[in-house]
């Protein structure tokens, strides 16, 4: 597909070239709609080739009229095929079908993003961007370049998604048929709202990495996002992980229904596949089950952990893996706990990525993650669930608000406490750093500057010592620091060179020395003892090492 829309971008550039008077530069280029055009149309076409071509082999394998009469009920399965990819409901005599295979949005979710980062080279966005403004620049300048780059790619999704949505309704009046008739009002905001994303998330990654992308939103707003994705994450790690565990404890239920079935080789590929692309809403379904309030099968049925009550289960091997009806061990309502370490993981995340300066507003936005994750959870238990039909398949999946209930006071109360803690520990860490350490990068900062300078010549590596006493740190603070020459005179040696010849001729006489002059009184300490310095005790040392 990339390559196609590749074609599409040159092949009028190089007509343009041709033209006496016209040059390939930024006037020559698209305009941002009509790159989106393009790149819709292209997702459009590339997708439902690939799905015609599976049906294809399904109606193929599949007994005569399953799948429509002829090349045109094969088309119209595939459109209906990819309606549903965007979750877009059907009516049914007696009813309705919501209950559509989240796995299935991969194949446009993909194709969108591609497409979008077409447009994105196509249109020039990187250029059109803002520049990236120089380290320490104000505060407003750099508010400024954030609200441009995201109005930029807000204006990027919406270039996509509105010719994106506006072909899908022309797929949804097409692919209608005496039985199931697609609902045009859900695929036109289903079509809409996957594109926005896809061509919003395309447009931020061309500014640069993931990193850059979530410095487009303020600090708060940043950890809010990721300490929500990071919860979700968790649950869904958690869910996927029970959906494994009960598929190996009943595997025996599964194979029988398989072998029930009795698809064949072809049809036993595509039956696989249809798990496979349900696999996501049985995790979800499982999320809810971890967060306690479970999910239904039909009207009147629960699996929960505080029981299960089943009816007639629908003939996928995959749902054999569902408990018996009946009560529950009470073991099981340990999985109650796992949305609390979701919240524990999300809260730690938070504090830091965005710390807080007083204690209180920590846990706050803490428990604000576990509101926005009981949101996510919502919108996903919605998505996966739906009526088959009527009847008593009227009611499958898990109930959004349940769900949003719990995941927001699991997680929320979890969040809060480890966000709390974890951001007292963050400023009790600051506050203990020792000065030295502080200082420490400085310090290897001018220790490499020095080795950089001694290489190419612009320090000495053995300077001689300075001939006189050194001096010490009160003196260097308050006095300047002389320039000294090997032709000068040393005043410091040559009045402790007179000062020893006149001490010198008593001591070698036996008397007693006269006073030293080069002693000084400097100070009593109050308590009975003089403190005397001597200025040359240092240079007379030196002299005796020698």
């Amino acid at each position: 597909m990339t390559a196609l829309l590749d074609q599409l971008r040159t092949a009028p550039r190089s007509v343009l070239g041709k033209i006496p008077g016209v040059s390939d530069d930024d006037e020559s280029r698209r305009p941002l709609p009509v790159s989106g055009m393009l790149a819709a149309a292209a997702t459009l076409g590339v997708g439902l080739a690939a799905l015609t071509t599976l049906t294809l082999v399904g109606w193929i394998a599949a007994p005569s009229g399953a799948l429509g009469s002829g090349l045109p009920g094969v088309f119209r399965t595939a459109a209906q095929i990819w309606l549903a990819a965007h979750h877009a409901g059907f009516a049914m005599p007696g009813g309705r079908v919501g209950l559509l295979p989240l796995g299935l949005v991969v194949l446009p979710a993909i194709l969108l993003y591609r497409a979008a980062r077409w447009m994105a080279r196509d249109a020039d966005l990187r250029l059109r961007l803002p520049a990236r403004l120089p380290k320490n620049s104000p505060r407003e300048k750099a508010n400024a370049r954030r609200r441009a780059q995201l109005v930029l790619v807000a204006q990027a999704g919406v270039s996509l998604a509105a010719p994106y949505a506006l072909l899908a309704g022309l797929i949804a009046l097409v692919a209608r048929n005496e039985v199931t008739q697609p609902f045009i009002g859900e695929a036109l905001l289903s079509h809409f709202i996957l594109a926005f994303l896809a061509g919003s998330v395309a447009t931020a990654r061309t500014i640069g990495p993931w990193r850059a992308m979530l410095r487009l939103l303020p600090e708060r707003v940043r950890a809010l996002t990721v300490g929500t994705a990071v919860a979700t994450a968790v649950l869904l790690v958690m869910g996927f992980a029970l959906v494994l565990v009960a598929v190996v404890v009943n595997f025996g239920q599964v194979r029988e229904l398989t072998d029930v079935l009795s698809p064949g080789l072809v049809g036993g590929l595509l039956l696989l596949l249809v798990q496979v692309l349900y696999l996501l809403n049985v995790v979800i379904w499982a999320l809810s089950y971890v967060a306690g309030p479970g999910f239904a099968i039909g009207t009147g049925t629960l699996v929960a952990p505080t029981g299960v009550q089943l009816g007639t289960v629908p003939s996928l091997p995959l749902l054999g893996a569902l408990p018996d009806s009946g009560p529950v061990p009470a073991w099981m309502m340990a999985v109650v706990a796992l949305p609390f370490a979701a919240g524990a993981v999300a809260g730690v995340v938070v504090a830091r990525i965005s710390p807080s300066p007083s204690y209180e507003a920590a846990p706050l936005w803490g428990f604000l993650t576990g509101v926005t994750t009981g949101l996510v959870a919502a919108v996903l238990a919605a998505l996966s669930g739906g009526p088959i039909g009527g009847g008593r398949l009227a009611a499958v999946g898990p109930s959004p608000w349940e769900v949003a209930l719990s995941v927001a006071l699991e997680v929320g109360v979890a969040a809060g406490i480890s966000a709390g803690v974890t951001n007292i520990l963050l400023l009790n860490r600051r506050a203990r750093v020792p000065l030295d350490k502080a200082a420490a990068p400085v310090r290897k900062a001018g220790a490499a500057i020095a080795r950089a300078a001694s290489k190419v010549g612009l320090a000495e590596s053995d300077g001689k010592p300075l001939p006189g006493h050194w001096l010490d740190a009160t003196e260097a603070d308050t006095q300047p620091i002389p320039v000294i020459r090997d032709d000068w005179t040393d005043e410091h040696a040559s009045a402790e060179a007179e000062t020893r010849a006149q001490a010198r001729p008593w001591a070698g006489a036996g008397r007693a020395g006269a006073p030293r002059t080069d002693i000084v009184d400097v100070s009593d300490d109050r308590g009975g003892h003089v403190i005397y310095v001597d200025p040359y005790a240092w240079d007379r040392d030196r002299e005796d090492r020698d």
